[in-house]
């Protein structure tokens, strides 16, 4: 169900960890044992599909939409870690509407109850929203063809094309790429909700926990959740706003303080009290925050040390700390070889697991349909009652297969016109053969993401990178252009899928295919103006976003413009002797991988996890630590009361996350007004500190 959205990010298949075991907790709602769900609700009228499609439901959306594209934007812009908000997004979307029917029926105004249906519209529409700005590249594809992350990879070169960010092209390339996905595969829902009954799991989860939302028990335990979340999200908001008086510069504040001591500092290693990363902390899996911190240890605690004693060897000792030929050369690359690794060996796995359990469902199915004569509704013995009940209503509203192909067809020949002008490097036939690829692409992953719950979004926006920019050439523009098809591929692969889920939520929620079509067309339309206008707001408050010394150092768009000039320029573009670690990494994930699946799930969790192991390569081990300090917190409030950590740890861990990421909206709005903090808390060693005395008293 999430866009994410996300992804990617940071990876996708990170991203598709972190979502299903947050939603998977809170779906452990208790529920009544002595009646199915849908006999629970038997006697509740569901609603026409057009009153499920209310104003009180988009109007929260809008507003749950900006407060999360913030949050998104926030996390995409420093360390490219997304984890899921669909918790956030039901909890706060049953609390406002539910608060507001109240209030409506007290006074006797209340034309239309909340129902599970139309809690399902707002889960739609706001993660299909806030999805945009994750898979709008606002932290990778798209801002990697800047001006600020070119100059900053050719340090001391000219010559390069780039492509700075305005707010009018960006809201133009994501109206004209961010539809298609959705009309892809319309046609195939039931195939893949019905036939196939593919299981989705966060789009099943994301079910029970919006069902368990309108039973009496679960009511009563949402109401405590958002209780808890509020109280955090207040915590978290004020903490933000009394750390912000000690940052007058990127040097000072809380987040620069060497609590590891000062040499651990220079290398990156501190807890910099950042509630929203321990937060992140506390959603993730414990694999997932431990393969953070052995990456760290593995790049800045060995590797670059050692790197750091062949200066004037393996590179010139007059290079720019920045340069791409120097040290950060190889922390750029290194980490690309683990992702890439990572992501063919998942990709390989994914796709032949897609391929082996699309061939075992129509088999399968063609069984099912053998023995007529023997049985006359072999489906129908088969189907429980909560299953017949569905199956009724999904196949009730149909939305028609010519509407689908011709947007899709439409939107197609509106994008190939219009995408040349805005990237002239990327031509007409580069996107016409995007398009005839996309969709079989685009069910691909959204078969295995039905299978698997991992989206490889990423990993096919990282083949349109290479393809179409080795295609189109160094001599042609050949690095804006695989970036551009990178965001097109990505933004259909993504919303197909995020759209199938959307589709087993509201199968099993009873909500028409129809109301989720319409939702997420409307989330995605907000999604494509308000992403945009986030972005932006970030751009401006901050001239030196995109910098690595930066509060907001985007590393994803320096990975991604560095992807892109490796598949137009080959391996000329890596420093001396970073082929060769390329490719001992590149092998090391595939093995990893290999070796985690031979163990199997019990005992695969002793292995790290190679993709989540690559992210702090680039940006150094300040964030694991606090994912770290969130995984312990759950670890030990598991331990002492389990049942209390399931119900209410993703409420908490939401709260610190949106506290933390709401505040900023009114910090990017103080940079924009030139208000700048009063103080710069700083650290010194006590002989620089002398030096300073001594100054200072001269």
């Amino acid at each position: 169900m999430d866009s994410s959205g996300s992804s990617e990010n940071v990876e996708s298949r990170v991203h598709e960890l972190n979502i299903k075991e947050e939603v998977m907790i809170i779906g452990e709602i208790k529920k009544e044992e002595e009646l199915s769900v849908e006999q629970i609700f038997a006697k509740k009228e569901v609603p026409s599909w057009k009153k499920q499609l209310t104003i009180r439901a988009f109007v929260v959306s809008f507003v749950l939409s900006v407060m999360f594209s913030f949050i998104v934007m926030k996390l995409n812009l420093t360390v490219g870690i997304i984890p899921s908000l669909n918790v956030s997004a039901g909890l706060l979307g049953f609390f406002f509407v539910k608060t507001w029917t109240k209030l409506l029926e007290r006074s006797g105004l209340l034309k239309q109850p909340f129902t599970r249906q139309e809690n399902t519209v707002i889960q739609t529409c706001v993660v299909a929203a806030s999805g945009i700005a994750f898979s709008g590249g606002f932290g990778s594809y798209l801002f990697a063809m800047s001006e600020r992350v070119v100059k900053q990879s050719e340090k001391g070169q000219d010559g390069f094309e780039y492509k700075n960010p305005e707010l009018g092209w960006i809201i133009g390339f994501l109206f004209v790429v961010s539809f298609l996905g959705l009309f892809s595969l319309v046609p195939l829902r039931k195939i893949m909700i019905i036939d196939f009954k593919l299981t989705y799991p966060s789009g099943t989860a994301t079910a029970h926990l919006i069902n368990s939302f309108h039973t009496p028990e679960g009511a009563k335990l949402a109401k405590k959740q958002v209780r808890e979340l509020g109280k955090f999200f207040t915590f978290s908001f004020l903490w933000s706003f009394f750390q912000w008086f000690f940052t007058a510069t990127d040097a000072c504040g809380f987040q620069k303080f060497p609590t590891l001591g000062l040499k651990a500092f220079d290398y990156k290693f501190y807890f910099d009290f950042s509630a929203t990363y321990v937060g992140v902390g506390m959603i993730c899996p414990h694999i997932v925050n431990v393969s953070v911190l052995i990456g760290g240890i593995l790049s800045w605690g060995i590797m670059w040390p050692l790197i750091e004693t062949r200066k004037g060897h393996w590179y010139s000792a007059d290079l720019d700390p920045d340069s791409m030929q120097g040290l950060k050369g190889y922390k750029v690359f290194i980490a690309i070889a683990l992702i890439l690794g990572d992501g063919l060996y998942n990709f390989t796995k994914v796709l032949s697991q897609t391929i082996a359990g699309l061939y075992n469902k129509i088999q399968d199915r063609k069984a099912m349909h053998l023995p007529v004569a023997e049985c006359s509704s072999p489906i129908a013995k088969t189907l429980s009652y909560d299953d017949q009940r569905r199956t009724q209503l999904f196949v009730k509203d149909q939305i028609p297969t010519w509407l689908a192909i011709g947007g899709y067809v439409a939107i197609s020949a509106v994008s190939t016109a219009t995408l040349p002008h805005i990237f002239h490097q990327l031509k007409w036939y580069h996107i016409i053969v995007i398009y005839i690829f996309a969709p079989v692409l685009a069910f691909c992953n959204a078969f295995g993401c039905g299978l698997t719950d991992w989206s490889l979004a990423s990993a096919y926006g990282k083949l349109a990178i290479f393809t179409i920019g080795a295609w189109a050439g160094a001599s042609h523009g050949g690095v804006l252009a695989g970036l551009a098809a990178c965001g097109v591929m990505m933004n259909i692969v993504s919303t197909a899928s995020d759209l199938m889920q959307d589709f087993k939520t509201g199968y099993m929620t009873l909500a028409s295919p129809r109301s989720m079509f319409v939702s997420q067309v409307i989330g995605t339309a907000m999604g494509c103006v308000i992403s945009p206008c986030v972005f932006w707001i970030f751009y401006k408050a901050f001239p030196d976003l995109g910098m690595e010394s930066s509060e907001y150092p985007a590393p994803f768009a320096s990975v991604y413009y560095s992807m892109a000039k490796l598949g137009v320029e080959g391996f000329s573009a890596l420093p001396k002797e970073c082929l060769k670690l390329c490719y001992a990494f590149f092998a090391a994930a595939i093995l990893i991988n290999i070796i985690r699946d031979a163990l199997g799930k019990k005992r695969s969790w002793l292995i790290p996890l190679p993709m989540a192991m690559a992210i702090p390569f680039f940006l150094g081990s300040y964030f694991a630590i606090d994912m770290c300090v969130g995984s312990l917190i759950l670890f030990i409030w598991q331990k002492k009361n389990k049942a209390g950590a399931n119900a209410f740890a993703p409420a908490v861990a939401s709260g610190l996350i949106c506290g933390d990421g709401i505040w900023a909206m009114p910090s990017s709005i103080l940079a924009l007004a030139g208000l700048k903090p009063p103080i710069c808390m700083k650290f010194l060693s006590r002989a620089t500190n002398n030096k300073v005395d001594t100054y200072l008293g001269s």
